[in-house]
């Protein structure tokens, strides 16, 4: 799942003469000292002279009423209550903002399709980058070249490369990315049960065969506990941080349903260490090491079993999210309860330090878009200019001010954090709960050279749970995947209709695997879906996505 997941979420790339000539033909990507590069109307449509260094008049938040609708285009995303939480409400009250959401019902596609063919469609977007260019093709996006000198987070956060890297074929950009980055970050690893492995004996965790040796122990010893708890399997998630166990410098192919091969990407299906990784995966659930209800669980049971500490190895693309709430909750009651993350298991003979399981990438995890519905789109796209700075962020983060920060320091950006950040760190949890999926516009290195700061300076017993595994683990474990964005074709072309049928094709082989009867009945499954792969046109998907992959690492070279 995309936690940002997240939060599940999300890089460092240099990417200068190809993607800034992209821009060329927009003012917005314009870094000279020309001022406002739109056309000098005013957000009440009012045009005014933009004379030299002088920018056009700016949308003022908090000045007048701003409402506007949001859809996420998700099954799983349902927007929490805007004014349902204190940082929602403070912005709702302060700066007059009102969130109006538009929920999928469960049916993204189908939701998105009637908006579409209806004209019926929100003020603003979020979604995967891969869907963007429908709507932009379509002539229902408004671009935002105009806005990025008037209203310069985004242009100061992210960068000219990232904006041009952002850059429709038309050059001009549509897309406000989410948890963008030029520097390492992610989630992704494995969350330990601090009593059991205590009780257990503390033994070594670090080998696929430890892993194996530990999960059977604690199935003999906890008949009441899950052993490993690999997230909403169906998606990935704690069944690709297996596959990373496999294989060095990997995880950024799971999700791409391909590997590198030179400077070709070839079939995952045939990859040796993807195969041997299925088997590992196949025989923990064969023996009940693996919850059983690993494909049809839902979210709720998921957290459900971490909080009440009934989950020995919890491992997912975020699992911190969760831990982090479930930790705090714990040592209430017990001071040796709790959880701690693991340096990523890999297998014997591997480098532990090229195992990576997850990756990072320079434009984030996903984008919100703005429709030409929205009667106001420039107050829109100035909202989240705000909430994708210092002070949108430090609220979302840390709620607003005067709990747990209050002032700023000398530098007008960091917060100045109180007693209570440390004091209160299990009701900041739960805050952060909520606005986690309220940040369409994650600002990464603010938000993680931020905390990381302020954290280090704390005694180990006062730190953030999340924030120091990842200084510790998960920062050092995450690999670059910026080379790897935008290759997928659009689901109406021709390779877009091969990579659904291959996307079909792939989920159902990973659950006959992980059903599978023994180690060859796994290799039998794979070999057919190689088969049924390049019968649904495998190859031309494939040579798809090297072009775009090859075109990416030019780009980058430059």
């Amino acid at each position: 799942m995309k936690f940002k997941r997240k939060l599940l979420v999300p890089v460092v790339s240099a990417f200068m003469a190809v993607s800034l000539m992209a821009g060329c033909s927009s003012n917005g990507g314009n870094s000279g000292n020309s001022g406002n590069s739109g056309s000098g109307e005013t957000a009440n449509g009012n045009a005014e002279s933009n004379n030299g260094n002088k920018p056009a008049s700016v949308y003022e938040l908090g000045k007048e009423q701003l409402d506007f609708t949001l859809y996420g285009h998700y099954d799983w995303y349902t927007m929490p209550e805007w004014g349902g939480d204190i940082t929602s409400t403070w912005i709702r009250d302060t700066k007059k903002v009102n969130v109006k959401p538009i929920h999928s019902g469960g049916a993204a596609p189908q939701k998105l399709n009637t908006m579409i063919a209806t004209g019926d469609l929100p003020d603003a977007i979020w979604l995967e980058r891969s869907d963007v260019e429908k709507l932009r093709s379509a002539d229902l996006l408004v671009p935002f070249d105009d806005y990025l000198d008037k209203y310069p987070n985004l242009k100061k956060w992210l960068g000219e490369e990232g904006i041009n890297m952002l850059r429709s074929e038309d050059g001009k950009l549509y897309q406000f990315p989410n948890w963008y980055t030029k520097q390492p970050n992610g989630n992704a690893g494995y969350v330990v049960n601090k009593k059991i492995y205590a009780e257990l004996g503390s033994p070594k965790l670090e080998t696929t065969d430890d892993l194996y040796n530990y999960l059977k122990l604690v199935k003999e010893k906890y008949p009441n506990v899950v052993p490993y708890e690999p997230h909403l399997a169906k998606d990935g998630q704690g069944i690709d941080v297996l596959y990373s166990a496999f294989k060095e410098n990997d995880q950024k192919f799971p999700g791409m349903r391909a590997v590198p091969n030179g400077d070709q990407l070839t079939s995952i299906f045939l990859d040796p260490e993807y195969r041997e990784a299925m088997q590992y995966t196949s025989k923990l659930f064969r023996e009940k090491l693996i919850t059983q209800d690993a494909l049809t669980q839902t979210i709720d049971q998921i957290t459900e079993k971490v909080m009440t500490g009934r989950v020995a190895v919890f491992a997912s693309a975020s699992p911190t999210e969760i831990a982090m709430q479930a930790h705090a909750e714990l040592v209430k009651n017990d001071p040796e309860a709790g959880y701690f993350m693991i340096w990523p298991i890999h297998k014997e003979g591997l480098d532990k330090n090229k195992i990576f399981p997850g990756t990072y990438g320079m434009l984030g995890w996903n984008v919100t878009v703005i429709t030409k519905a929205a009667k106001n789109p420039e107050a829109i796209f100035a909202f989240y200019d705000w909430l994708t700075g210092p002070e949108g962020q430090s609220a979302l983060m840390w709620g607003p001010p005067g709990i747990y920060w209050d002032g700023v320091e000398a530098d007008g950006e960091t917060p100045k954090f109180t007693e209570k950040y440390t004091s209160e760190a299990g009701e900041m949890a739960k805050l952060q709960a909520i606005t986690t999926n309220l940040n369409w516009v994650g600002n990464t290195v603010f938000i993680d050279t931020t905390k990381a700061e302020f954290e280090s300076k704390l005694p180990v017993e006062q730190q953030n749970w999340a924030t120091r595994y990842q200084r510790e683990i998960t920062w050092k474990t995450q690999s670059n995947a910026t080379e790897f964005i935008n290759i997928d074709p659009q689901p109406e072309t021709e390779e877009g209709i091969i990579r659904q049928r291959i996307e079909d094709l792939y989920v159902e082989m990973r659950a006959k695997a992980l059903f599978a009867k023994s180690d060859e009945e796994v290799l039998a499954i794979l070999d057919q879906a190689q088969k049924d792969a390049v019968e649904a046109g495998y190859d031309k998907l494939l040579a798809f996505k090297t072009k775009k992959w090859q075109e990416n690492l030019a780009k980058m070279q430059q």
